[in-house]
């Protein structure tokens, strides 16, 4: 058994060797295949034998640079009505307009479309009809249920005799339909890569990116010579249950997530088609007194392993063997599948590696002192095979040593080159937005200012103080307006998300300075690992600092496993790629889309045969939507934003002329006529990977200066902004916080220095947030006075991601 070697950050081996110890050393490395990318500087290679190659269809190789064979007609579609059953793309629009953005009723449908009969005078097929025709998509729901089949005592519990129905899609058609989908066709890896950029470091970002992938392709290779020149498909999966209503009574459902993993991250986060619901998992229910016993419990492991088992079944036989698939590009590949990362949050990694909770899924160190076991491992399959060996096959043993609860098999057991131990996807969400940062330690500190005065009284005006600091934070596109500042009732995800970028200012002057550096040191660690490109760099600036809160006396331990979590962010990052392509906000996020949409348009009564139609109806939409699009039968509206010429470093224009600095009498002359239109607000369409922006980073904000404004000369218009001007406070961030301070810059004679500018010259909006001091807030003041409030303000480069990137 190998000690865990990578339990401390700065164990870690230095880039040099980790990339040796994983590349050219190796064999099955032999061609070096590195690809320089002009765009980007960036130095790729593909995996040199699961490299994708095109085929046809049965699977022998093209010469290269043969074209696509054309795809044939769908007999049901025809040529002369590409948008059938609709009879016009016309007809489609509308449908998915009523359907899914407006979701009308059906009564209502069918009334608006008698109307519209009536209107034109002709016949209109029922809309609901028409959508369930449409051949795209059609990926029947399949059930399968399952009895407890123990002994069976007298007087047993009602969950001992109940059928429990499960709920699924083909896996391996909805990974075809992923693969064969044109609006994903640019965005898809078909051979594990690696990237270094122009300094030669090692680059992680999509999961095709990472080290588990290549490695599993070199297994492959190796095990299965007539594999080589196939694509490897992992298979991403993901489970979480969510409420849709706590006013009734069923109202939990247990969904099961897939996505193609050589689908690239920014395709995965943007909601499009590339993660798709294959399952309706069953929920046990019993009575409170049954709920905690030892039978019931294996019963609700078993249930869960077992219906995973059952429902990805249908990928086995292709995880060893090539399955002929036709993609998006038009070309057909010999695809071998394998079980990929899997997102869940920390109970349902407990669930998954059959532990209990407390200790570490990923890890053997002991509960009680997670970070500074020195005896920990990592786990894995054949170490949980040695452990059970060597403690004899006695349950207690293994359950109180190390956490293990042997008498259940993960379903991964099932399947080849799947070890779950190994599959546990970063969650940043769950890990570090909710666990760490709202549970851990936005609640150490306000225990921290308890324990630290004198009275209650004394504490809770503190509170008041941060509260006050939070509500008057100016406004920013994207940001939560904190009314009552941090004290409310329910937290979400997006309430965590939003604290996190103001929550560090508030505390300034409040708090002992070590309490802020290590905050900001947490803020800090969680925006590197949300990159959507980490190098070698960006891991070595990835480190924690928690102790203070030990020091303080704030806690006895820090043993808490969310937190300890990212000890495991560095490995996790090289094995699977930027943690944000995996993160369960992805799949949190469909089950508006998935469950409480569909739920609220059932009567309630057996709502989920009702909501499975209604997804087969969405994902039927969806299909037809992209299949017009990819025949251009329906327009697809994009921006494009020419790059900045490259005259300077930084690629942006300066040619060091400020304008107020300009002779007036060099200044063309200006009719006394010329008409200035006025703004007081204006839309900004921009480049900006932050958390508002779609696909591609396409951001829309709306921005607030003092005057937008716009004039004619010489039949060019001039759009420009009246601005006031900041300058830096000192030449180096702040050493508590590390953000950068800024003051107004005043002229020789003290006033704010005032210009009009071209809206071509702003960057981007940047997030302003007064530096309070020590004192407390006027009660009077509201977050539309912040801005002319203050003579010293930070700027806020936690306001979204492109701010992390961009700010000084």
């Amino acid at each position: 058994m190998s000690p865990l070697p990578d339990i401390h950050f700065d164990e870690y081996p230095p880039p040099e060797e980790a990339e040796s110890a994983n590349g050219d050393a190796d064999p099955i490395h032999g061609k070096p295949g590195w690809t320089r990318h002009t765009a980007s500087g960036t130095y790729v290679r593909k995996h040199p034998y699961l490299d994708g190659q095109h085929c046809d269809k049965e699977g022998h190789d093209l010469p290269d640079g043969s074209p696509p064979l054309p795809i044939p007609a769908d007999p049901e579609i025809g040529e002369s009505t590409p948008a059938y059953p609709f009879g016009s793309a016309e007809e489609f629009e509308l449908a998915d307009l009523l359907f899914k953005k407006i979701q009308m009723s059906a009564s209502d449908i069918n009334s608006l479309m008698d109307i519209w009969a009536r209107f034109n005078d002709q016949n209109t097929p029922k809309l609901y009809d028409t959508i369930d025709s449409i051949p795209l998509g059609n990926i029947l729901w399949q059930a399968f249920t399952v009895e407890y089949s123990g002994d069976i005592p007298d007087n047993a519990p009602s969950w001992m005799s109940q059928p429990y129905e499960v709920w699924f899609h083909d896996p391996l058609s909805v990974m075809e339909a992923q693969f064969g989908n044109s609006g994903l066709a640019k965005e898809i890896d078909f051979a594990p890569k690696q990237i270094k950029g122009k300094d030669g470091q090692r680059q992680y970002c999509d999961f095709m990116s990472g080290n588990w992938a290549w490695n599993q392709a070199d297994e492959i290779a190796r095990d299965h010579p007539d594999t080589h020149g196939s694509v490897f498909a992992p298979v991403i999966l993901g489970s979480d249950k969510t409420t849709v209503s706590v006013a009734t009574g069923q109202n939990e459902y247990y969904l099961l997530y897939a996505s193609l993993g050589n689908v690239q991250n920014h395709v995965r986060r943007a909601h499009r088609d590339a993660v798709a619901v294959i399952g309706f998992l069953s929920i046990p229910k019993t009575h409170k007194q049954h709920a905690k016993s030892a039978a019931f419990r294996k019963f609700q492991r078993q249930l869960f392993h077992s219906s995973l088992r059952y429902i990805l079944g249908a990928l086995k036989p292709w995880m060893e063997e090539p399955k002929i698939t036709r993609c998006s590009d038009g070309y057909f590949y010999r695809v071998i599948y394998g079980l990929g990362p899997y997102i869940a949050d920390y109970p349902e990694q407990c669930l998954l590696v059959c532990i209990v909770s407390g200790w570490c899924a990923q890890c053997t160190a002991f509960p009680k002192d997670l970070d500074n076991d020195e005896n920990a491992c990592l786990r894995s399959y054949d170490h949980t095979a040695e452990t059970y060996i060597a403690a004899d096959g006695k349950l207690t043993k293994l359950l109180d040593g190390y956490g293990i609860i042997a008498d259940i098999l993960p379903f991964t057991d099932d399947f080849p080159r799947a070890d779950i131990y190994e599959l546990l996807a970063p969650d940043i969400l769950h890990q570090i937005i909710k666990g760490t940062f709202k549970d851990h330690l936005v609640d150490w500190v306000i225990k921290y200012i308890y324990d630290t005065h004198d009275t209650k009284q004394e504490a809770q005006c503190i509170l008041d103080e941060i509260d006050k600091r939070i509500d008057v934070v100016p406004p920013f596109p994207g940001l939560h307006n904190f009314n009552q500042g941090r004290d409310f009732k329910q937290w979400t995800g997006d309430d965590s998300k939003a604290l996190m970028k103001v929550f560090l200012p508030a505390i300034v002057g409040l708090v002992p300075d070590q309490v802020v550096h290590t905050l900001a040191a947490f803020l800090e660690f969680c925006y590197l690992v949300q990159h959507s490109i980490i190098n070698e760099k960006t891991l070595l600036q990835i480190d924690h600092t928690r102790e203070i809160f030990i020091e303080t006396g704030v806690r006895d331990t820090i043993s808490l496993p969310r937190q300890h979590s990212v000890v495991h962010y560095r490995w996790l990052i090289q094995q699977f790629g930027a943690p944000n392509g995996l993160c369960s906000s992805i799949t949190e996020s469909k089950h508006i889309k998935a469950v409480k949409e569909p739920w609220q348009r059932s009567n309630h009564h057996n709502a989920l045969g009702q909501m499975l139609l209604t997804n087969q109806r969405l994902d039927k939409l969806s299909a037809m939507r992209v299949h017009l699009q990819s025949q251009g039968f329906l327009g697809t509206p994009m921006v494009s934003i020419d790059p900045p010429d490259n005259n300077d470093e930084n690629g942006w224009a300066d040619d060091g002329v400020i304008g107020m600095e300009v002779d007036l009498n060099l200044c063309p002359y200006v009719s006394p006529h010329l008409t200035v239109n006025v703004f007081h607000s204006a839309v900004s369409l921009f480049y900006a990977p932050s958390n508002l922006s779609g696909i591609g980073g396409m951001c829309r904000q709306i921005i607030h200066v003092h005057i937008f404004l716009s004039f004619k000369y010489q039949n060019i218009e001039y759009p420009c902004a009246l601005v006031h001007w900041f300058e830096a406070y000192h030449d180096s961030p702040c050493e508590n916080t590390g953000l950068w301070r800024v003051e107004p810059h005043l002229d020789r004679n003290q006033h704010r220095l005032t210009s009009i500018i071209h809206v071509d010259s702003i960057l981007r909006n940047a997030h302003l947030i007064p530096v309070y001091g020590h004192g407390f807030t006027p009660a009077h003041l509201t977050a539309s006075d912040t801005l002319h409030s203050f003579t010293l303000y930070f700027v806020n480069k936690y306001a979204d991601h492109h701010s992390h990137v961009v700010a000084f």
